[in-house]
């Protein structure tokens, strides 16, 4: 096997391991700038969405290498201060499961779309992905510490999204399995 098809695919076996949202299990959660960086690498789920987002940026291209990552980190933080705030609609862990479903339809058949509908696709899934996590953050947490580590660590993913999606580029069936791996993931969180 070719070393950018092996670390692809451990890219997306890796986060297998570790444990769903919310809570991720076996895991005690710190309210503290640790605590935050830490959080994005232990549920798959969130791990897998914000590789995605970097893989798929990457293959856009253009300015939409940065656009997109920006958007989802900006959206995610207005999402978390309003679950915070309380507004916690249902389907929210619907919403996380089918941003791994869609993203990874996306890579899979390597979609293209402008600026603008690539910047809102994402930042729809990154409105849930925030919601989430300000609902699960008690009142009484220190908010700036772990807001700034989460923050932090989702921008780091979507690099190394980045980087697997530039590797991607000439290996196209590749980059189509790791699209479809990441539905099928999503399409599992879906079905629990």
């Amino acid at each position: 096997m070719k070393p950018i098809r092996f670390l692809a695919l451990a890219a997306l076996a890796l986060p297998v391991l570790a444990h769903a949202h919310p809570g991720h299990e076996g895991h005690e959660l710190t309210w503290d700038f640790a605590g935050g960086a830490t959080h994005p690498l232990l549920g798959w789920d969130h791990l897998l969405v914000m590789m995605a987002v970097g893989v798929w940026a990457a293959q856009l291209g253009g300015r939409n290498r940065w656009l997109v990552p920006t958007m989802f980190v900006s959206v995610m933080v207005l999402g978390a201060a309003l679950g915070q705030a309380g507004f916690a609609p249902t389907g929210v862990e619907q919403g996380i499961a089918a941003s791994l479903l869609i993203l990874g339809l996306l890579i899979a058949t390597a979609a293209r779309f402008g600026a603008s509908a690539s910047a809102a696709i994402v930042g729809t899934f990154a409105l849930f992905h925030g919601l989430a996590h300000g609902a699960e953050m008690p009142a009484s947490a220190g908010g700036l510490g772990y807001g700034f580590g989460f923050v932090l660590s989702t921008a780091l993913l979507h690099v190394a999204g980045l980087g697997l999606g530039r590797a991607l580029k000439d290996n196209r069936r590749t980059a189509r399995l790791a699209g479809g791996a990441m539905a099928v993931a999503g399409i599992m969180a879906l079905a629990s």
